[in-house]
C-alpha cells in the first residue's frame, strides 16, 4: 500500500517537528512560544504533547529530518510508547548536519553535504532511531546546483533504498524551486522515475513553485507543502491573514497531498487544525501578498535562529 492510500482519510494536514526538535529556530515568536529552559527533557514533552494531539486530531504524517536536533529520536520514542499508532506515516530528511550542539546562539546551526557518504551515514543513524518505520527518506533542501541531481552513484543507492521499500524523495529552497523540481522530474535510474515526493516551500507570500509542483502531482508524486506560514510571517501581525487562512490557501492547491503544520503549543496546533474547514482560505482572496522569490528568500535568510 502505498503513502497516498495509507493517509486516506486522514487529516491532510501533517505535523513537521522543526520548531520543537531543536531549541533554536527560525519562526517568529519562539520566546512566548516555548518554556524558558529549552531543555532536551522540555522540547522532548512538547513534541511528544503536540503528537499526542494530532493523533487525537487524526493526523497521520509526521515530517522530521536529521538536522532538526533530536526530532528523529523524539519521534522514536514517542512510537515506541505508542504501538497503537503503528498507521502513521514517518517522512525524514538527510543531507544537513545538525551542528548547533543544543544551543541558540551556535555561530552554525547546520551544515549541508549532498554526498554518498552523508546519505550512508546519515541514513544508518536515521535506521538505528526509526528502524522500519521509516517510510519516506528526503535529500534536504536540494537546490538547481546540487550534486544529487546528477551524481549517478548516489542516484543508485537511492534506487537500492526504494526497491527496499522507502519512498524516495527530496525537499527544495531557495528562490529556483520550480527549476529544481523540473530537473528532479527528470532523474531516471533503470529508465524510472527516481524521484517519488517532493517537499516544496509554498505560502501567499511564494507561491512561484506552484506549477511545477502541479507537474509533479501529474506526474504521480506526493507533494508536501512546508513552510505555508513563512516562519509565521502570515500568521502574526495586523496585516497577515491569520494561520487557518494561510494553511487554507496551501490546503486548496490541487496538487496538494500534505500541508505541514510547523506548530509549537497545543494552541497553535489547534489552531492551525481549523484550517481544513477554514472558508476564507481562497488564494484569490490573498494574491495581493505574493512578492518576488529573489526577495522572499533574502527575507528569509535574514530571520533570526532565536
Amino acid at each position: 500500500m502505498d503513502i497516498v492510500e495509507r493517509l486516506a482519510g486522514a487529516s491532510r494536514i501533517g505535523l513537521g517537528l522543526a520548531a520543537v526538535g531543536r531549541p533554536g529556530y527560525i519562526n517568529l515568536g519562539r520566546a512566548t512560544d516555548l518554556p524558558a529552559e529549552r531543555s532536551v527533557e522540555a522540547m522532548r514533552a512538547r513534541a511528544h504533547e503536540l503528537l499526542d494531539r494530532a493523533y487525537a486530531a487524526g493526523v497521520r504524517y509526521v515530517d522530521v529530518a536529521r538536522s532538526y536536533g533530536r526530532a528523529e529520536e523524539f519521534l522514536a520514542q514517542w512510537l515506541h510508547a505508542r504501538p497503537d499508532a503503528d498507521d502513521v506515516v514517518v517522512g525524514s530528511k538527510w543531507g544537513y548536519t545538525y551542528t548547533a550542539g543544543w544551543r541558540v546562539d551556535a555561530e552554525v546551526h547546520e551544515t549541508k553535504e549532498h554526498g554518498v557518504a552523508t546519505f550512508t551515514r546519515q541514513l544508518g543513524e536515521t535506521r538505528a532511531l526509526l528502524g522500519d518505520r521509516l517510510d519516506l527518506y528526503q535529500i534536504h533542501s536540494v537546490t538547481p546546483d546540487s550534486p544529487a541531481l546528477h551524481d549517478t552513484g548516489l542516484h543508485r543507492r537511492l534506487a537500492d533504498l526504494a526497491a527496499a521499500g522507502t519512498v524516495v524523495g527530496l525537499s527544495t529552497s531557495g528562490p529556483a524551486q520550480a527549476e529544481t523540481v523540473r530537473a528532479a522530474l527528470g532523474v531516471r535510474v533503470d529508465g524510472r522515475p527516481l524521484f517519488r515526493s517532493v517537499q516544496a516551500t509554498w505560502n501567499l507570500l511564494e507561491p512561484s513553485a506552484g506549477p511545477a509542483l502541479a507537474a509533479a502531482h501529474a506526474a504521480g508524486c506526493l507533494v508536501i507543502v512546508k513552510e505555508a506560514l513563512a516562519n509565521g510571517r502570515l500568521a502574526v501581525g495586523g496585516h497577515a491573514p491569520g494561520d487557518a487562512a494561510a494553511l487554507a490557501a496551501a490546503l486548496r492547491q490541487p496538487w496538494a497531498t500534505v500541508v505541514l503544520s510547523g506548530a509549537a503549543t497545543a494552541d497553535q496546533l489547534a489552531s492551525n487544525l481549523r484550517a481544513e474547514e477554514e472558508p476564507t482560505g481562497d488564494p484569490a482572496r490573498w494574491a495581493g501578498l505574493a512578492v518576488p522569490a529573489d526577495r522572499y528568500w533574502a527575507d528569509r535568510s535574514r530571520l533570526p535562529w532565536a
